[in-house]
C-alpha cells in the first residue's frame, strides 16, 4: 500500500473492472458479491469509491426515487463494504468520501468491516457460517439431535438427492414462498436466473435439491462458490417437504460431498431466531457483520424512512 489513501469516487462507466476483480479476488474478505458481474447483475446502480490503483473499493449500490439518490442492499447480496485493505481509520476515510448527493443509507457491509467508527451509525447483523475442513463424521457428530432426527425421516420414504437440475425449479418454488412473506419482484428473480447462467459456465454455481420417489422436489437450492466459500444463496422449499426432513437432509448431502475441503459453509444469516437456531443446528457458528445506516433526507421526507 502507498503511503497516501487517495480515495476517489467513481461513476460506474469509468471503473476498471479487471482491475476491480481482481482487488476482489485477492482481498482478504473477498466475497462473491463484491465481483462486478454479480453487482452488474443484482445492483440497480452502482458506483465505488477506489482508493490508489484499486488497492481497496467500496462499491455503492443505489437508486433513485422522488428525484432523491440512496443507497441500498440489492436483493440476494448479503455483505458488500470495504474490501482489501481494510482497517478503522480506512473504513472512516471511505464512509467520509460517500457523496452527500446519497441522502438515505440502509446497506450491509462485511465481516471485516467490525470497527468503531465515530460520525457513523454502524450496527451489527449475525450470519452463521460452517468450516467444512473436516471429516464428514466430526461435522456430523456436531449436528444437533433434532437435525438427526430430520435426516433420518428421508432414509425410509425413498427421497433422493439430485444436483445440476434446471435452476428454475428451484427459483419457482423460490417464488411461491416469497409470495407468503414479501412481493418480490420479477426483475429481482430475472437478474437472479442471469446471475446464475453466468455463473454456472464458470463453474460457480450449483443447484441441490431433494425429491420424493414420485419425482417431486421437496427441497432445492442453490449453491454458490468462491473465495473458499460455498454460499447458501437462494432456496425453494415444497410444504411437503417439512415432513420429511428434506431441508435437512439437502445441507446434509452437500456437506457429505465437500467434507474434507478448504471450504466456508455460508448460511447467509439469520437474525431470526428460528433460522439461527436450524444453522447452528448443523455446527454453524455465529459470523458478525457490520451494517451502515443514516437519513438525511429533507424534513418533510425524514418521516418516511424511520
Amino acid at each position: 500500500m502507498t503511503g497516501s489513501n487517495n480515495i476517489q469516487f467513481v461513476t460506474h462507466q469509468h471503473i476498471d473492472k479487471i482491475k476491480w476483480d481482481r482487488c476482489i479476488e485477492n482481498a482478504g474478505n473477498g466475497l462473491i458479491y463484491g465481483f462486478s458481474s454479480y453487482l452488474d447483475q443484482m445492483a440497480k446502480n452502482w458506483d465505488a469509491l477506489v482508493m490508489n490503483d484499486y488497492e481497496s473499493v467500496m462499491p455503492l449500490t443505489w437508486n433513485r426515487k422522488y428525484s432523491i439518490h440512496y443507497l441500498y442492499q440489492p436483493f440476494l447480496t448479503a455483505q458488500l463494504g470495504l474490501f482489501g485493505h481494510n482497517n478503522a481509520a480506512l473504513l472512516e476515510s471511505f464512509l467520509k468520501a460517500i457523496p452527500i448527493k446519497f441522502k438515505y443509507c440502509d446497506i450491509y457491509l462485511n465481516h471485516q468491516n467490525i470497527y468503531p467508527v465515530k460520525e457513523f451509525n454502524l450496527y451489527q447483523r449475525s450470519n452463521y457460517v460452517l468450516d467444512l475442513n473436516k471429516s464428514y463424521d466430526e461435522i456430523y457428530n456436531g449436528y444437533r439431535e433434532n437435525i438427526k432426527r430430520n435426516i433420518k425421516k428421508a432414509v425410509p420414504t425413498g427421497c433422493t438427492v439430485q444436483n445440476n437440475f434446471d435452476v428454475e425449479i428451484v427459483i419457482e418454488l423460490a417464488a411461491r414462498q416469497m409470495k407468503l412473506h414479501t412481493k418480490e419482484s420479477a426483475g429481482n428473480l430475472e437478474s437472479f436466473r442471469n446471475l446464475y447462467h453466468f455463473l454456472h459456465n464458470r463453474q460457480m454455481a450449483i443447484t441441490y435439491g431433494i425429491s420424493s420417489p414420485q419425482n417431486e422436489f421437496l427441497a432445492t437450492c442453490v449453491f454458490f462458490f468462491s473465495h473458499n466459500r460455498a454460499y447458501y444463496i437462494l432456496v425453494g422449499n415444497h410444504p411437503d417437504g417439512k415432513n420429511f426432513g428434506a431441508s435437512h437432509a439437502l445441507i446434509d448431502a452437500f456437506i457429505k460431498v465437500h467434507a474434507g475441503r478448504d471450504l466456508l459453509l455460508d448460511f447467509e444469516g439469520s437474525d431470526i431466531p428460528n433460522l439461527a437456531f436450524f444453522y447452528s443446528g448443523f455446527g454453524a457458528v455465529e459470523e458478525k457483520y457490520a451494517c451502515l445506516k443514516w437519513n438525511r433526507l429533507p424534513f418533510y421526507l425524514k418521516w418516511m424512512k424511520k
